[in-house]
């Protein structure tokens, strides 16, 4: 993996750093290589941190770009779109995502508890 561009960002608190991976004769690398090849790449990132967008692979060549977004905390992630978390969550190590959707799970069958209790009365 190569850096094509750098750019720090303070507005949004994140580097945004334009990279090629040249892989002839392989296949195309998976999302969790190219945030693993970002965090290598960038000093002090946190790979729960990490983003990969406009990944672009040329068809019979074997060479990939794409942008790595690297954000500096949490809160400053929460920019990106919800569809993208979604597609993170599996690859996160954070415990963060998995018990934000446990809790609405887990509030869930009180509500229906009460629900059965108010047609129960009636």
């Amino acid at each position: 993996m190569e850096i094509i561009d750098r750019k720090e960002n303070p507005l949004l608190n994140r580097v945004e750093i334009e990279f090629r991976w040249n892989h002839e004769g392989k296949v195309t690398p998976s999302r969790v290589e190219m945030l693993n090849g970002i965090a290598s790449i960038e000093p002090g990132s946190n790979r729960d941190l990490i983003v990969i967008k406009d990944v672009k692979t040329r068809f019979g060549q074997g060479s990939t770009t794409g942008l790595g977004v690297v954000y500096a905390d949490a809160k400053s992630m929460k920019v990106e779109p919800d569809y993208m978390h979604a597609r993170y969550s599996g690859m996160r190590s954070s415990n963060a995502a998995p018990a934000a959707e446990e809790a609405p799970a887990a509030e869930a069958p009180a509500e229906e508890a009460s629900a059965a209790e108010d047609g129960g009365e009636a």
